[in-house]
Order: C-alpha cells, then sequence, then structure tokens
C-alpha cells in the first residue's frame, strides 16, 4: 500500500519508526516530513500530505506535529480529506470505524514512539463500518 507521511520538527524520530515498521510490512512511504529538529512550518507538510491522498498517489497519510492539531487542521482544508487527531489505540480505531479518515494525526508531544506505531497500524488494518456512518460521513463536505 502507498502511504504518504509528513511531519514537523516535532516528529522527526517518530517518523523514522513509523517509516521502519511500515516498510518491514511492504509497504511504500513517501516521505515529506523534515528530518531534523530545526524548526518548520507544519503547514508545508501537512499540504503535501494531504495533496497526496486526495490525487490518489496514497490510500492514506501519516501526519505529525507537536500537539497534532495544526497539521490536522491543514490536511483538513483539503475536500475530500478527514484527518483525525489520534492519542490512543482505540481512537485510530474509531476514526477509521465511524469517520472513514484517511489521514491519521499524531501528537508527538503526547505520545510515545510505541503507542505511535501501535496507533498508524490499527488505523491501517482498520475498515469503516459504513452503513449509518456513511450517513454522516457525506454530510461532512460543506457547500453553499
Amino acid at each position: 500500500m502507498n502511504i504518504s507521511i509528513g511531519n514537523d520538527h516535532a516528529g522527526p524520530d517518530y517518523k523514522q519508526a513509523i517509516v521502519k515498521h511500515l516498510e518491514a510490512k511492504g509497504h511504500i512511504v513517501t516521505n515529506h516530513g523534515t528530518d531534523t529538529f530545526d524548526s518548520v512550518d507544519y503547514p508545508d507538510f501537512g499540504h503535501a500530505v494531504a495533496t497526496d491522498v486526495t490525487a490518489g498517489k496514497a490510500v492514506f497519510g501519516i501526519v505529525i506535529c507537536g500537539s497534532g492539531n495544526g497539521i490536522a487542521i491543514t490536511a483538513n482544508k483539503h475536500q475530500g480529506i478527514r484527518a483525525a487527531l489520534c492519542w490512543t489505540k482505540e481512537i485510530a480505531v474509531l476514526a477509521r470505524q465511524h469517520n472513514d479518515a484517511n489521514i491519521i494525526s499524531i501528537p508527538a508531544r503526547f505520545t510515545s514512539i510505541p503507542q505511535a506505531v501501535e496507533m498508524v497500524e490499527a488505523f491501517l488494518t482498520t475498515d469503516f463500518e459504513g452503513g449509518r456512518h456513511a450517513n454522516r460521513v457525506n454530510k461532512i463536505p460543506f457547500c453553499q
């Protein structure tokens, strides 16, 4: 599976562990994040990941910043993106089952690396339930 990942300066070590895990499972990962701890702007990487997902270059995206909020907000500006801020495995599962999230946002300053890897694995292996949840997800796009 093709997966896109992006991070700011709060997440290079998280990204490295996640990419290693994903590549060991045979996934192809596109890296849009920084590899240093030097300050950068998270929107640059959030937009790149969201663009990969909306263009069909990636099935799922992973974004990482300090709180997970800024980069999720950025990704969610793209039509068709449902980026979910997750801080536990259970929330990652529900984001897929109930919200058909296609990007997981990880708060590096509030989760451990093993937790982040566990959340990503749960996110990628959980299917959307559809049904009543599909009706709700279909109401998310706002058009005037």
